[in-house]
């Protein structure tokens, strides 16, 4: 471990990208302390927790995915759900819009730049209409508890509406989004690791230090009497956290090889007849996206319901969506399945591997070249997917079900398995990879410096 970090620390833009990383997470989490002007952050959330009491409430999942900001109602409130919610929508759209996936294949960096631009927009519309709704959802905590908004916020009033604390409270937050946008793609482009994915996994380990209070706490080691966790449950608890570790490692790093055999190849500039490899094909190709995708999706209707109030039908869908129903279990469970197909089915190119292995000469033993191939590559990778998306999805909601049979607090049954620690482990692999990656490289440039100059001398 020391060597690792010893030889990251000897590579100065390996160490930069990573102290940039660092530096934007710190300022993520400042925000999360910064209240909207004219709002009790304190009283906010003394609200919440008794609003949202013992049982699994939508809020709470939210609460997590912005590290503490929701519940505060600060101006990273929204985190970064707009842009995910938007991210989606965008693909979807590319996959129904022939013209711009057209675009985004044959100039891939103008087309990048358009789509990033359309979701940028899509982002603000988003932001804008949830903190709309979360102004609206705050009037209504504050009619119930009063003094969670300022006084001073209702001085300015038009046909009954407090328009001053409406702008103050969607202007901050729309832009507390836009920061965090901003913050995620400045991590993409110059830091380590997946801006987004970053930002989410941040707020999730956050939350470790309330998750192990609550553990402490339901554990009344302080009195003879039995707690609401016994030391039974949380052996059962760990164990499910050990295993949905290595599965999801397994599930990630896991490839099925192709083999591949060479007619002729071409070693320098000599001819060599015959020889081998092998085409991996990844068996959850999509990672942790689907599962942050379903989360992200599932999240934004439900929290709009939730904020509109329970006397609509709308209302009646958040109440039918809120995490740990079967409807939600249901769903959260198809849209990982439909996401880890759409996801592959984007990245994943069948026809440009049955090319490249035509032009080198390669072919799979018993497939013809060509169409063949490519019909083949596309079956086999429908397949694999299948047990991919499948056992993500099992990962995904075995923890919580075990929860639920053990009458584990939800809060600490989904920080300890399930969605959460399947974005960490996630992402976490996938910095990882980024960091190997770099020293490769690094490695390798230094051998042909020291070549070139060999050569010279």
């Amino acid at each position: 471990m020391f060597e690792n970090i010893r030889r990251i620390g000897s590579i100065p833009e390996l160490k930069s990208r990573i102290l940039f990383t660092l530096l934007m997470l710190i300022i993520c989490r400042i925000g999360v302390f910064v209240p909207v002007p004219g709002i009790n952050g304190e009283l906010a959330l003394s609200y919440f927790k008794q609003a949202t009491g013992g049982g699994q409430n939508l809020f709470q999942l939210v609460d997590i995915f912005s590290g503490g900001a929701f519940a505060q109602m600060t101006v990273i409130a929204l985190g970064v759900v707009p842009y995910i919610s938007a991210s989606i929508i965008m693909q979807l759209l590319m996959a129904l819009m022939p013209n711009l996936q057209r675009e985004v294949s044959e100039n891939p960096d103008s087309g990048r730049r358009k789509v990033n631009k359309y979701t940028r927009f899509l982002t603000i519309l988003l932001a804008f209409v949830q903190s709309t709704l979360f102004a609206r959802f705050a009037l209504q905590m504050n009619n119930a508890n009063p003094g969670i908004i300022l006084s001073e916020m209702f001085q300015v009033q038009a046909f009954g509406i407090p328009w001053l604390f409406f702008v103050v409270m969607i202007m901050t937050m729309t832009t507390g989004t836009i920061f965090l946008m901003w913050i995620g793609e400045q991590i993409t482009e110059k830091g380590i690791g997946n801006g987004m994915s970053m930002i989410i996994t941040l707020g999730i380990i956050s939350s470790l230090p309330s998750t192990v209070g609550s553990v402490i706490k339901q554990l009344n080691l302080d009195s003879q009497e039995p707690g609401q966790l016994t030391f039974s449950s949380i052996i059962v608890l760990f164990t499910v956290f050990v295993l949905v570790i290595i599965a999801t490692i397994m599930i990630i790093q896991g490839v099925r090889k192709i083999p591949v055999q060479y007619a002729r190849r071409v070693v320098g500039r000599r001819e060599v007849q015959g020889g081998g490899s092998f085409v991996p094909l990844k068996i959850n190709y999509a990672g942790v996206i689907p599962v942050i995708f379903a989360s992200s999706l599932l999240m934004f209707p439900a929290t709009l319901g939730q904020f509109l109030g329970k006397g609509n039908w709308i209302g009646a869908m958040a109440s039918s969506l809120s995490p740990g129903t079967w409807v939600y279990t249901f769903f959260y469970v198809l849209l990982i399945l439909f996401f880890t197909y759409f996801w592959t089915a984007t990245q994943f190119h069948p026809e440009q591997i049955a090319s490249d292995m035509k032009k080198n000469g390669a072919f799979i033993p018993g497939i013809r070249q060509g169409k063949p191939t490519q019909d083949f590559l596309e079956k086999t990778m429908n397949r694999i997917t299948l047990i991919g998306a499948i056992f993500l999805a099992l990962i995904a909601i075995l923890p919580n079900l075990v929860g639920k049979i053990l009458h584990i607090d939800p809060r600490i049954s989904y920080f300890f398995g399930g969605t959460a620690l399947l974005i960490m482990v996630g992402v976490v692999l996938d910095t990882m990879k980024q960091i190997e990656s770099h020293l490769l490289m690094k490695r390798y440039d230094g051998f042909m410096r020291k070549g070139k100059t060999r050569g010279r001398g």
